[in-house]
């Protein structure tokens, strides 16, 4: 276990992108910020092919995460099949029997209330979830 920040694990993620994919996933990341102040980040699934792990935004439980692959940012919602999705912004693993994504190429930004609205109902579906003991 590493004492490291999270939050400033993902600053440097987003700084060593240097390209558009860190442009977007920081416009992303405030969205997440502004839809839920609460939201914790973390990175999880660090390892040697990928030592800068993942980013994730939680609250309750994991909301989505933030992967960055060469052609697009990655935005991956734990419950996203449980969610409603009025504004049809998912367009990524839709045949999954949980998770829901949202991948963005460059130059692509989702509606910015539709965006904070999803975020929002994954909070509430996190906290509906019985708790375990």
């Amino acid at each position: 276990m590493t004492d490291e920040n999270p939050s400033a694990l993902i600053d440097a993620r987003i700084a060593s992108l240097g390209d558009w994919r860190g442009e977007t996933l920081a416009a992303m990341r405030a969205l997440i910020r502004e839809a839920d102040p609460e939201v914790v980040e973390t990175v999880k699934w660090r390892k040697p092919s990928n030592p800068n792990g993942v980013p994730v935004w939680e609250h309750a439980g994991i909301l989505c995460t933030g992967e960055v692959y060469k052609g697009y940012v990655k935005l991956t919602f734990a419950n996203g099949a449980s969610l409603a999705d009025p504004a049809k912004l998912f367009n990524a693993s839709l045949d999954g029997g949980t998770r829901r994504a949202i991948d963005l190429r460059e130059g692509e930004l989702p509606d910015a209330a539709a965006f904070r609205a999803l975020v929002g109902a994954a909070v509430a579906h996190n906290l509906a979830k019985p708790r375990r003991r």
